[in-house]
């Protein structure tokens, strides 16, 4: 089976570049062009390294690679940073964000084939998650289920894919933007409120059985919290 190298990377003849390359070295290889975009096609995919551009329109290679980081099914992808920042500060930053391996602009095709051979020798296997819990509720991933306690919950694809993003950080407030690009993807035109019709939706079916762990923050969005000093008020 080929690996697959994802190409996080704006630069549209540098992209191509590194991807006839990586192709001729029988990789496998996708091409995001957008942080907001790319970290839905990395939980979509899981390539087996990503190379990511430190500058990039909407979100910054450092912020996509803590949430890379932050997330149980794909924290273990290796990661080499792509950038033109050479000041050891930066590097240190790139590094500390989460990043295995950095690499200066220019540099050689053959040194960046070779980090990339080094990272996936280096990469543990794949261990793909069965199963989210939180509190009494239990996701099985494999047969897209909820279960809370005893009792299986019916959701709709759409609450299934936001049950996942909350219980995936619980206590991480999700702004509705947020949720929308990464549940829905760029290519949907929804308006935010939709996020708030699913969200009482996923509240109705969850909470038939237990009380409300989602939480609303007034203009801001969504978590999953069992703390009792918040309100589940509606927006």
């Amino acid at each position: 089976m080929k690996h697959l190298v994802m190409i996080i990377e704006d630069e549209e003849a540098l992209a191509l570049m590194l991807k006839y390359n990586l192709e001729k070295e029988g990789y496998d290889v996708v091409i995001e062009t957008r942080g907001s975009k790319a970290l839905a096609e990395i939980e979509r995919s899981h390539p087996s390294v990503i190379l990511l551009d430190w500058m990039l329109p909407e979100m910054s290679g450092v912020d996509i690679c803590k949430l890379i980081r932050s997330k149980p099914d794909i924290k273990t992808i290796p990661v080499i940073m792509l950038t033109a920042k050479g000041e050891e500060e930066d590097k240190v930053k790139g590094l500390s964000s989460g990043a295995d391996d950095y690499v200066t602009k220019p540099f050689s095709i053959p040194e960046l084939m070779a980090r990339v051979k080094t990272q996936l020798r280096r990469a543990p296997e794949p261990q793909t998650e069965k199963e989210l819990t939180f509190e009494d509720i239990r996701m099985d991933l494999v047969e897209k289920k909820v279960f809370r306690g005893d009792n299986y919950i019916h959701l709709g694809p759409t609450e299934f894919r936001l049950l996942k993003m909350l219980m995936e950080t619980p206590g991480k407030v999700f702004s509705r933007e947020f949720l929308l690009k990464t549940v829905w993807g760029d290519n949907i035109y929804v308006e935010s409120r939709t996020v708030d019709v699913h969200i009482r939706r996923l509240r109705k079916s969850l909470n038939e059985f237990g009380p409300d762990y989602i939480r609303t923050v007034r203009a801001t969005g969504y978590a999953i919290d069992s703390s009792s000093e918040f309100s589940s008020d509606e927006i």
